[in-house]
C-alpha cells in the first residue's frame, strides 16, 4: 500500500460492476433466486454499466431510481496479488440519496419476498426503516452490517440473520475476533441483544454459525488457487440468502454460502467472479 505522498506501480487495472448490494444480488441471482434490487444510480456511464449487468443477470429494476445530481456510487479496490487480500475506498454517490420514502414505495415488493436483505452502504435511517418494514410484514431479515458501524439494539432485535465479518463483529460488540472462542462469545452477545441467528464470516476459516437450529463452525471450501478475496463476503451472503429463500435450513444455507464464496475467490473481480448454481452444486457434492 502506498504511504501518504508515495507513488507505487501497479500490475493490472480493471473496471467492472460492484457495490455490496449489487454483488449480493448477482450472487443470489446466479444461484437461481428471483431478485429485486432497491437502490439509486446516477445518470452516467457507471449507471449504464450497472443497468446492463442487472438486465443480463435477470435482476428486477422496478425500484432502481436515478439521481440527476449525484454520480453512481463507486469503489476503488487495491488488491495484493500475492495474498489476494484487498483494501477498499467507497464513494457512495447517488446511493447515499436513497430515502425511507423509496423504501415505502417498495413496500409491496418487500412484503411479497421470501427474504429481505440489506447492508450498510446506504444511509442508516433508510436501512433501519427498510428493516422495520420487512419485519413488520413478517419477512425474514438478513443484515450484512458492512461497512462497520454501530446499530441500535432495537434494530438488531428485528434481524433474523446477522452476517458480519470479524472486523464488523468487533465494531458491534466491542472486542476483537481473533479465534473461534472470540466468535462464539461475540455471537452469543449478539443473540442476547435480540438477533435470532448470527453468522460470523471468518475468511479462510469459514463461518461460525450460532442459532437455535444449529451452532458450530462450517469450514471454508477450497475450490482452487486463491486469486482475489474482493467480494467474498458478498458471495457468501448471496449464496446464503438464495438457499434460505429456496427453503434450506440454517446449516445447509450457510454451507451454500461458503461454497459460493469458495468459488468466487478463485477468480478476479467481484460480480463477475460469482459462480453459477451448477458450479456451486458440483462443489457441494464433491465436498459432501
Amino acid at each position: 500500500m502506498p504511504a501518504w505522498g508515495e507513488t507505487l506501480h501497479g500490475r493490472h487495472f480493471a473496471m467492472g460492476p460492484g457495490g455490496k448490494g449489487s454483488n449480493q444480488a448477482v450472487a443470489a441471482a446466479r444461484q437461481g433466486a428471483s431478485v429485486e434490487l432497491i437502490t439509486r444510480l446516477g445518470q452516467d456511464h457507471f449507471a449504464a454499466m450497472a443497468r446492463e449487468v442487472f438486465s443480463e443477470e435477470g435482476i428486477g429494476r422496478r425500484h432502481v431510481g436515478e439521481d440527476p445530481d449525484q454520480p453512481t456510487g463507486t469503489a476503488t479496490i487495491i488488491v495484493d496479488d500475492e495474498r489476494g487480500e484487498n483494501a477498499i475506498l467507497i464513494v457512495p454517490g447517488a446511493c447515499d440519496r436513497l430515502t425511507p420514502a423509496d423504501i415505502d414505495a417498495a413496500t409491496d415488493t418487500i412484503a411479497g419476498s421470501a427474504v429481505f436483505v440489506s447492508q450498510l452502504e446506504l444511509p442508516a435511517e433508510t436501512c433501519f426503516h427498510a428493516i422495520a418494514v420487512a419485519a413488520g410484514n413478517g419477512v425474514p431479515v438478513v443484515l450484512n452490517p458492512a461497512p462497520a458501524r454501530s446499530i441500535p439494539r432495537d434494530i438488531l432485535a428485528m434481524v433474523d440473520y446477522l452476517t458480519p465479518n470479524e472486523t464488523e463483529t468487533e465494531a458491534l460488540v466491542g472486542h476483537a475476533v481473533n479465534n473461534l472462542e472470540d466468535a462464539q462469545r461475540a455471537a452469543r452477545t449478539l443473540r442476547d441483544w435480540g438477533v435470532a441467528n448470527v453468522l460470523i464470516t471468518l475468511g479462510g476459516e469459514g463461518v461460525y454459525v450460532c442459532g437455535d437450529a444449529y451452532e458450530g463452525r462450517i469450514a471454508a471450501f477450497s475450490a482452487g488457487p486463491l486469486r482475489d478475496t474482493t467480494g467474498a463476503g458478498d458471495a457468501f451472503n448471496g449464496g446464503f440468502v438464495a438457499a434460505l429463500a429456496a427453503g434450506a435450513p440454517l446449516e445447509a444455507a450457510a454451507r451454500t454460502g461458503c461454497a459460493v464464496a469458495g468459488l468466487s475467490v478463485t477468480r478476479q473481480g467481484t460480480a463477475p467472479s460469482m459462480p453459477s448454481r451448477a458450479e456451486t452444486r458440483a462443489l457441494l457434492e464433491t465436498a459432501s
